[in-house]
């Protein structure tokens, strides 16, 4: 097959923004147990990060009557290559359209996928710096470690619902110049799951199928951390403080991570994993196709069904 000429116009997934009915609770969870630091604060939002992302947030905490996510954001590689993919989203016919951009960051463009999640893509953006109490011993990280909680390290990546995973399939090449790295296909051709990438992570977003999830739908946000000996070190630290955990310590099959799902105070399913898991350095990667039989044989290891 002919390889085609990577985009390079998105760098990183940069923060996501989660709503929750129960702001405080929440707040407590993702400082106390989580290991985020807080960064300030606007109108009800609260803004957070892992202590080794160089932006000034990653975590959006935002008060609500619903929980669920409210948007997504991408950072682009120069202000020319944020110009470039908003001209090819606006052809897609998916835009919302700019916005003087928020807490943290400049201008954003904002879109929607075909699942109806928001997203929104920038690149002007303010660099954490360290208050005298977070300054680390390295010069070249942007915060110490502090030892919090799980003091996860950084944002990692996210999973969406989608009724309809193939469309996304098609749309996520074209809107964002996502690599589709992993993929199930269903014996009836149903496509229900997919992993994209920007750069050389195994993924930075995920899209199950769920037929009957609601416009905007969320499975997961996860942050990184360095070993496997963290994950099984923040179950501890879940089972102390009364987090309820959904599934693990356990590995995924696809993608290779070892992980930890449980569910913050509100509701939202947050997840923990070993950072690096898989990393696609080769240019020419051809996406692996996870038949319905191969998903029967379970994560890989540590739970014995196909979800």
């Amino acid at each position: 097959m002919p390889i085609t000429e990577p985009c390079l116009d998105i760098a990183h997934l940069g923060h996501v923004e989660l709503l929750t009915n129960k702001p405080e609770e929440s707040l407590h969870f993702f400082v106390n147990v989580y290991g985020l630091t807080e960064t300030g604060r606007e109108n009800d939002s609260v803004f957070l990060r892992g202590f080794d992302d160089y932006e000034l947030h990653t975590l959006k905490l935002t008060a609500s009557e619903s929980v669920r996510i409210g948007h997504i954001a991408y950072r682009c590689t120069s202000p020319q290559a944020l110009e470039k993919r908003v001209t090819e989203i606006e052809g897609l016919g998916c835009g919302i359209g700019w916005t003087d951009g928020d807490f943290g960051h400049g201008r954003t463009y904002q879109f929607r996928d075909p699942a109806g999640h928001i997203f929104e893509i920038y690149y002007d953006t303010r660099k954490f710096e360290a208050p005298e109490s977070e300054k680390p011993a390295l010069k070249n990280i942007a915060q110490r470690f502090h030892g919090r909680g799980v003091c996860v390290r950084r944002i990692d990546h996210l999973n969406l619902w989608a009724r309809d995973v193939s469309a996304i399939r098609d749309w996520m090449p074209k809107a964002l110049g996502s690599r589709l790295t992993e993929q199930i296909v269903l014996d009836s051709g149903l496509v229900s799951g997919c992993w994209f990438s920007v750069n050389n992570k195994g993924y930075d977003v995920a899209y199950t199928h769920n037929p009957h999830t609601e416009s905007g739908g969320l499975h997961h946000i996860t942050y990184a951390v360095d070993q496997r000996e963290d994950i099984l070190r923040a179950a501890d630290i879940y089972l102390e403080n009364d987090i309820y955990i959904v599934s693990g310590p356990h590995k995924h099959a696809i993608q290779g991570t070892f992980f930890l799902y449980a569910l913050e105070p509100a509701g939202n399913l947050v997840e923990i994993a070993n950072a690096g898991a898989r990393l696609i350095l080769q240019p020419d990667w051809e996406t692996v196709t996870w038949t319905e039989e191969e998903r029967k044989k379970g994560q890989a290891w540590g739970l014995n069904r196909s979800s």
